[in-house]
């Protein structure tokens, strides 16, 4: 055993139930329903965080017996092996080995296997069994195996593993009724002591010979049908063709762009329509002065121009989670690969940089799959170029303000066709970079070639999607309600005081701390065609990208115009407005995301670069876009 393990092992040794609560740790493979059974045994007991000193996600909750046996339940990373080819992968290692001081050892492992692909799970049990701690393999999704077949005799497995197997189907009722007949007389009883570990890191020759035992118990214990479901198979005949493949996977994202516009408008206009009525009752009801300005012009004008896009939002996540329940997820990885291995990416960070769409925060920590660490800051520093969530107001405002509603091409939308060449863009631009940045790291190792578990295709539960996209909403909304609105008061604020001086002509904001703030900045900006008002509402936007529409917002309700994109379509030329647009196809406006970088890449060194080299670009793209507008008159 190693030394950090005997340290940490008195807690997890135990002798009385009821002198410390049992800790059981979910050990599993990506995609083999460890996070449906976290669910399902812990409800709304959960907490969620970060692991000291890593940002790798830390989920623990409370669960209970049928007999109200209570006892804590942590979801370890998912990892196939531990010999740690990432950082989740090692700290699902660490907590098991005791090498983390701040975390005891788990007094029981509940190994988690998806029942219709048992081949890398019991290598992986085989594995867990040196830990020295006690094992329950819970076979889950046992109900899609026996729909495809297969025959699992689990009781002679448990005899040949020598821990306890069980099956469940941790989505449905009386799911786990199997589970808890074996783990809760455990819970009742004093737990066994943990042994001494005798794990030491598997080199290839050792996965060969695991991997041959692995298989030498699914012939021996498991029966595969004679004519197999292929059903699976038979989708992924067409969804995983060469040509096919990824035709449909366009085709999917371009129609859900041009659902973003068509779908959301009815929502978009109720939400407007909404705060264009609370706008007009509360200057009915205040009289004319600051505390009116403050609330129509700061308040409602600037967070109701942010809110109206949460519809659009929500249908990006919409599409997005149910290529994720579908399983389809893995397969648009497989497909990516051989383009993004040209690119200089690796196969794996498909993931997290289409979950980059809704946000570059998670997409970039969603980066710590990938084992190489060339290809992990590649892909830390790319993410943010992917179109997220926060630039779809800004976009969305300005091509309401310059590109007309009307139908091309046998009635597709126009505003749509320009939304998905933004997207476009911003997934070349990923593509040019990433290859660019093969020739600044130094190759220390070679990447592996990309291996995924290809789950089963399963219909999305619609309470999953709802639960999915509740959260999200609730974060946007609480971050209008936080950032936006404490940005709001401050423009607000700096667009009314110092009050004009007496006998002044001109609108009252051209003697604002933010006329002099951005007048200063302008001269930096005109080669690209912004104006001040634009200047000031980049600053803010530095917060979160969205930031910048309710900025422009308040700025130009505080001037006294009419509706922001009549203002914008009226007082921008289009080249301002296209130049505007490839800014923020580059700019890294969001000093969240940068202060993840640093955290996720371990040095500010990565950060300064991506923020170097993010706003060079922005401002080279936005400053040929414009000029060549102008060239042709639209300057």
């Amino acid at each position: 055993m190693t030394q950090a393990a005997s340290s940490a092992l008195p807690l997890s040794t135990r002798t009385d139930p009821e002198t410390q609560p049992i800790e059981a740790a979910l050990v599993g493979a990506p995609n083999c329903g460890k996070t449906a059974l976290f669910n399902a045994l812990t409800g709304a007991t959960q907490k969620v965080g970060n692991y000291s000193g890593v940002t790798v996600e830390r989920k623990i909750g409370v669960a209970r017996t049928p007999e109200g046996r209570q006892f804590s339940v942590i979801d370890l990373p998912g990892t196939h092996s531990l010999r740690a080819r990432s950082p989740d992968e090692e700290v699902t290692r660490d907590v098991l080995l005791g090498r983390r001081p701040d975390e005891r050892i788990p007094d029981l492992i509940l190994a988690v296997a998806d029942a219709t692909n048992l081949r890398g799970a019991l290598r992986l049990v085989n594995e867990l069994k040196s830990v020295g701690l006690p094992i329950v393999l819970v076979l889950n999704m046992i109900d899609i195996a026996r729909h495809r077949g297969l025959q699992i005799d689990h009781l002679a497995l448990s005899q040949s593993l020598g821990i306890p197997v069980v099956t469940a189907t941790a989505v449905r009722r009386g799911g786990l009724d199997a589970l808890w007949e074996v783990v809760a007389p455990m819970l009742e009883a004093p737990l066994p002591a943990a042994q001494p570990a005798t794990w030491v890191a598997p080199n290839s020759h050792d996965l060969r010979v695991a991997m041959r035992e692995a298989d030498r118990l699914v012939k021996a214990h498991v029966i595969q049908p004679a004519i197999p479901d292929t059903v699976t198979a038979r989708i992924d005949r067409v969804v995983l063709h060469p040509i096919a493949g990824p035709v449909i996977l366009l085709v999917l994202l371009f129609t859900m762009f041009q659902a973003v516009f068509t779908w959301a408008t009815p929502f978009m206009d109720a939400i407007d329509a909404g705060f264009t009525w609370l706008g007009t009752l509360v200057a009915q009801v205040i009289p004319s002065g600051l505390i009116q300005s403050f609330l129509t012009n700061g308040v409602i004008a600037g967070i109701g121009s942010v809110i109206v896009f949460l519809p659009q939002i929500l249908f990006t996540f919409l599409f997005i989670l149910l290529l994720e329940d579908f399983g389809y997820m893995a397969r648009a990885a497989f497909l990516m690969d051989r383009i993004m291995g040209r690119a200089g990416l690796n196969g794996r960070a498909f993931i997290p940089l289409l979950s980059s769409f809704a946000c570059a925060i998670p997409g970039i920590m969603a980066a710590r799959v990938i084992d190489n660490r060339r290809d992990r800051l590649t892909t830390i520093l790319v993410a943010p170029l992917m179109t997220c969530s926060a630039r779809i107001p800004v976009y969305t405002l300005i091509i309401a303000a310059f590109i007309p509603k009307t139908k091309v091409l046998g009635g597709l939308s126009l505003q749509g066709l320009v939304m998905f060449g933004l997207y476009a863009v911003g997934i070349l631009s990923v593509l040019v970079v990433a290859f660019c940045a093969r020739f600044f790291f130094a190759r220390t190792e070679r990447s592996a070639p990309l291996m995924l578990d290809l789950p089963d295709y399963k219909m999305p539960r619609a309470r999953n999607v709802a639960l999915g996209l509740y959260q999200r909403a609730r974060v946007f909304l609480r971050r209008a309600g936080t950032v936006i609105f404490w940005s709001m008061v401050a423009i607000w604020v700096l667009s009314t005081f110092p009050q004009p001086p007496e006998g002044a002509t001109g609108p009252a904001i051209n003697y604002s701390f933010a006329a002099m703030i951005g007048k200063f900045i302008a001269p930096i900006l005109h080669p690209l065609g912004f104006n001040w008002q634009i200047a000031v509402a980049l600053v803010p936007g530095m917060a979160a990208r969205e930031v910048a529409v309710a900025g422009l917002a308040t700025v130009y309700a505080v001037s006294g115009d009419g509706g922001l994109i009549h203002t914008l379509a009226g007082q921008w030329s289009l080249g301002t407005a296209l130049a505007l647009l490839a800014w923020y196809i580059f700019a890294p406006q969001c000093i969240s995301t940068l202060a993840v970088i640093r955290r996720e890449a371990g040095s500010g060194k990565w950060m300064w670069i991506a923020l170097i080299y993010m706003f060079v670009l922005a401002y080279v793209a936005a400053l040929i876009t414009y000029q060549i507008a102008a060239l042709l008159g639209a300057g």
